[in-house]
């Protein structure tokens, strides 16, 4: 399972959506050295502030978040690029066909693509890296998505040939999350070996991780010559950072505290971009009472999300009424009605499923931020009608082998970072434990189908039904928000999938 640091799950998603400014930029002196000449921005350092240090340097390893932000597209790339618009374009892969039924890809490999340790890329690597995904030691939350792989051939160095069992309209942007690795590394949890436009240089463990321009990058060489994320473990020193011009900006505010310092200071510039982010109460489904509809409806009717909402991040985020962003193309926008904040019908819910005197149920929440808060939240508003939420700390270790590997738990809060992630409520092993055939079997054809419309239309299915059965309690959608030194340009904005293209950023 790749989880992300703090135990975000990171699963398949996309997301397609324009970016907005709310706040202008300025000429200040602000993020560091100012650089005027090319040859300077060129050779320019960009230290970036993050909250995110990687585990590990491996994304099937459990390196989390870090690892994604850090190192994809920077270190390591796939066939397919995931943009920060949520389009899919060609990267290692030249040029792909498909047959005519679906169920074979060919893929054709770039020429002079080299890793970082000089050896040549070939189908062989490619085979490699995918079965690392689909391994059985591997922790990708992306592994299922392999599934329909009934084979990989490689007839010559260029060429990659897919058999699939089943089609699955879906797999090559499935594949933009499959890193590429050189099939002779070993410890690639301590080392790295991609063919991106950086190599990984000095990582000090609870202080920064240092990525150097590959002067022999067979693309367009990065902007800069060096990148330092520079990690914190308080969202106020990493606020610090930039205003002081330790770092040149913040991958992602965590608080609308933090933005007052900077939205009157011509040296920044704040940018809001799309976020795919949801902060998420599961039940598990499995177990009573959660095994009902009617409580976990009720749950969700108890608890006024927009307070919630605003009581974190002000005027920022999105109510949602499901697991889908309003960025998806299988978004519905008035599933925010289906479980309407409403402790009247909730108190009704609960006599309905035969507990007019409530319950008492154990929430295993997170010990990181905004978790401890959401959890006093919704402790308070569930004792309005009758439910005792016990509140269980766990670190994101214990969350991710108690609640993700052994199912053992009653409800819990997470961040699920990725889009189009509706389809694991089709998967009834999925740790919040959601079994209803209709959705499995919508989720299924939705991969089967022959054109984007189709899937489309069976996934606003899967999104409508998961609403009304209350499947999880959605509470908001995370805003995206990156502050920059006002001479820095050239860095993404939207919250995809935690990654962060370095190479574009420029100063001066």
């Amino acid at each position: 399972m790749s989880l992300m640091r703090r135990s975000r799950i990171a699963l398949a998603g996309a997301a397609v959506a324009a970016v907005s400014l709310v706040a202008a930029c300025g000429s200040g002196s602000g993020g560091g050295d100012q650089t005027t000449s090319g040859e300077e921005a060129a050779d320019a350092t960009i230290h970036i502030g993050s909250l995110y240090e990687p585990q590990n340097l491996s994304n099937v390893d459990g390196g989390g978040q870090g690892v994604t932000e850090a190192l994809n597209g920077n270190v390591y790339e796939g066939l397919f690029r995931l943009a920060d618009d949520g389009s899919v374009e060609n990267l290692l892969a030249e040029d792909y066909s498909v047959s005519d039924d679906g169920l074979t890809y060919t893929v054709t490999l770039r020429d002079g693509v080299t890793f970082s340790s000089g050896a040549e890329l070939t189908s062989e690597d490619v085979k490699a890296s995918v079965e690392r995904v689909t391994a059985e030691t591997s922790q990708s939350a992306r592994k299922s998505s392999f599934e329909p792989i009934a084979g990989i051939e490689t007839p010559d160095d260029q060429t990659v040939v897919f058999t699939l069992a089943t089609p699955s309209i879906s797999f090559p942007y499935n594949l933009s999350y499959v890193w590429v690795v050189d099939s002779e590394a070993t410890d690639l949890k301590t080392t790295a070996d991609g063919t991106g436009p950086y190599t990984v240089g000095e990582w000090t463990r609870g202080s920064s991780l240092t990525l150097t321009r590959a002067d022999d990058y067979w693309g367009e060489p990065a902007a800069n010559g060096e990148v330092v994320f520079q990690y914190f473990t308080d969202a106020s020193a990493l606020s610090n950072a930039l205003l002081t011009n330790e770092v040149d900006l913040v991958t992602s505010i965590q608080s609308p505290d933090a933005l007052a310092q900077f939205e009157s200071n011509s040296d920044f510039t704040i940018s809001e971009g799309t976020s795919s982010t949801k902060e998420l109460l599961a039940f598990n489904d499995r177990v009573a009472p959660f095994d009902k509809v009617e409580v976990r409806k009720a749950v969700y009717s108890a608890i006024d999300r927009e307070k919630l909402l605003s009581s974190i991040w002000g005027d920022y985020g999105t109510l949602i009424g499901s697991m889908v962003p309003p960025t998806d193309p299988w978004y519905i926008e008035d599933l925010t009605k289906e479980n309407p904040y409403d402790p009247a019908l909730a108190k009704s819910l609960l006599t309905e499923a035969g507990l007019p005197d409530g319950f008492t149920f154990t929430l295993d929440t997170p010990t990181y931020d905004p978790h401890p808060v959401v959890a006093e939240f919704v402790q308070s508003e569930l004792a309005k009608v009758g439910i005792t939420v016990e509140i269980n700390p766990i670190s994101a270790d214990e969350w991710y082998t108690k609640v993700f590997q052994e199912r053992d738990f009653e409800a819990t809060l997470q961040e699920h970072v990725n889009d189009r992630d509706v389809v694991w409520y089709g998967n009834p092993d999925f740790y919040w434990g959601y079994d209803n055939p209709d959705v499995t079997t919508w989720v299924a054809e939705a991969e089967a189908a022959a054109t984007p419309e189709e899937q489309t239309a069976k996934l606003k299915q899967v999104n409508e039904q998961i609403a009304k059965d209350a499947a999880s309690a959605w509470l908001y959608l995370y805003p995206q928000i990156v502050v920059a030194s006002s001479d820095v340009s050239g860095y993404p904005v939207n919250g995809l999938n935690s990654q962060f293209f370095a190479y574009d950023i420029v100063k001066g």
